[in-house]
């Protein structure tokens, strides 16, 4: 991992973390589960299928998990297509602008409600 493009992706995805306040450096209490983490790298294209970005994300192995015991449901709320269309087709009618944006960091905007304890 000597590409310099790389290391500045993850350092961006680490300062975003820190930004956030994400997560403080403590010792693992005796008997609880510790969730490893990963780092997964994509290359951003474009039409051409030049790469103009590439992307890292730290994320969890959530593999180790058991239910009922350190694992609950979640939901994220993702709009269906067909709701979608509906929107653009209602905007274009009444001439309404549409903007989209991203928020890059949307998954650690939300506290825990219970201790999660990760390593490396």
């Amino acid at each position: 991992m000597l590409d310099h493009n790389w290391i500045e992706s993850m350092q961006d995805e680490l300062n975003q973390f820190k930004h956030l306040d994400v997560w403080e450096h403590v010792e693992c209490p005796v008997g609880r589960n510790i969730i490893t983490v990963k780092w997964l790298w994509k290359n951003k294209t474009d039409a051409k299928n030049m790469v103009i970005r590439n992307k890292s994300h730290l994320v969890a192995k959530g593999h180790g998990q058991e239910g009922g015991i350190n694992f609950k449901k979640s939901f994220a709320s993702v709009a269906r297509l067909e709701a979608v269309r509906i929107f653009v087709a209602y905007a274009a009618h009444k001439n309404f602008p549409i903007y989209q944006m991203n928020v890059k960091t949307a998954f650690l905007n939300r506290p825990l409600k219970d201790e999660v304890f990760s390593s490396a």
